[in-house]
């Protein structure tokens, strides 16, 4: 970033400018690295918009791969065989040893979206391939549906909902639980991710409490972050909101288990835009169930959520499909990394977003 370390000429998040402020949209030497985008139609044209596909295609001799609907590697292999550079989403296959073998110049992974656990193998890091990732273009958008669930928990707007939709009586309908305002109110964050610090920016600047739990933070990034540090049952207990943000390790798995659901006082609400994976979900279920705390969940163990899932018919709980990061800004973002990123490979500057072998074998 400016300030930090970035050459002259560099503009917000590092990226190469001109002279006039405008992206630089060609390399030095002409250099245009080969690079299969494998990213179906519908989304390369949100990561992609206007001049940010312009930016794309102009700094790579970019392949498009437009079919998705079951790509293999078999239909995946031909395309390597000349690519530097793969941008990929979350329809690649796996690229193990055998698909490597047919991608001998391959040099940089660089994935639209957060997690690349599922495609990339030890094999990729072991041939000197370097791997990057646009998370962070996610966590604004994340965040602002874990805070638009917070609000809706809070003033009890999925139960009013069911109620009306299912055909409840008005006078009936209007018999909610207390309701409350953000102002003041005590919130918990479970993980101080970039996610996790965005949503605790806002419900911040709104007044809230904020206390959080992560192993990994120090006293003294808490106190720079304007909230309180505690340990995870302090959280469960003190907060009438409890936000995951936790990022997927072996250590997070089922981190709220029913001994942890039932620390949570009578009328708390439970936002999880992060992963299923920190949530016994069937505790989750069985809790919700005696309508004592409420919920707002984008995540679920099995996805697409089945027709017949017990959450589904719960008045208590705020459902979306896993798309808390599919705003236009966001996605747009994501782009704008991938296309910086290519360009410091290009030009031997670090990655910003870079994923290392030990963030790899951590994830989970």
């Amino acid at each position: 970033m400016t300030g930090s370390g970035e050459p002259p000429g560099a503009g917000a998040a590092g990226r190469p400018e001109a002279p006039d402020g405008r992206p630089v949209t060609t390399l030095p030497g002409g250099h245009r690295p080969v690079t299969v985008v494998s990213v179906p139609a519908t989304l390369r044209t949100q990561f992609f918009p206007d001049r940010v596909g312009d930016r794309l295609t102009t700094v790579t001799d970019a392949t498009l791969v437009d079919d998705h609907s079951a790509l293999t590697r078999t239909d995946l292999a031909p395309l390597l065989a000349r690519a530097e550079v793969l941008v990929t989403s979350w329809s690649v296959p796996r690229l193990d040893a055998a698909l490597l073998d047919r991608a001998p110049a391959l040099r940089l992974i660089a994935h639209t979206g957060a997690s690349v656990k599922p495609f990339v193998t030890p094999e990729v890091f072991a041939r000197g391939i370097t791997v990057t990732q646009a998370g962070q273009g996610m966590a604004r958008s994340v965040a602002e549906v874990a805070l638009a669930f917070t609000l809706a928990l809070l003033h009890q707007t999925p139960r009013f909902d069911h109620a009306l939709r299912g055909g409840t009586s008005w006078s009936r309908a209007e018999q909610a639980p207390p309701r409350h305002e953000i102002l003041g109110c005590p919130v918990g964050v479970v993980g101080a991710s970039r996610t996790g610090r965005a949503y605790l920016e806002l419900v911040r600047a709104l007044g809230a409490e904020v206390s959080v739990y992560d192993p990994t933070l120090t006293a003294a990034d808490a106190a720079a972050l304007g909230v309180r540090l505690v340990g995870l049952d302090e959280l469960l207990t003190g907060s009438r909101i409890v936000a995951l943000h936790a990022p997927t390790l072996p250590e997070t798995r089922h981190l709220l288990g029913a001994r942890e659901l039932a620390l949570l006082p009578d009328g708390a609400g439970l936002v999880n835009t992060a992963r299923s994976w920190l949530v016994d979900e069937a505790a989750l279920v069985a809790e919700l169930s005696r309508g004592r705390i409420d919920a707002a969940l984008d995540v679920f163990d099995e996805e697409p959520l089945p027709t017949g899932h017990p959450l589904r018919a719960l008045p208590n709980v705020l459902l979306t499909p896993h798309q808390a990061a599919g705003t236009v800004q966001g996605r747009r973002r994501q782009g704008e990394i991938v296309v910086d990123e290519i360009i410091r490979h290009v030009t031997g500057r670090p990655l910003a977003h870079a994923v290392t072998p030990e963030m790899l074998a951590r994830t989970g």
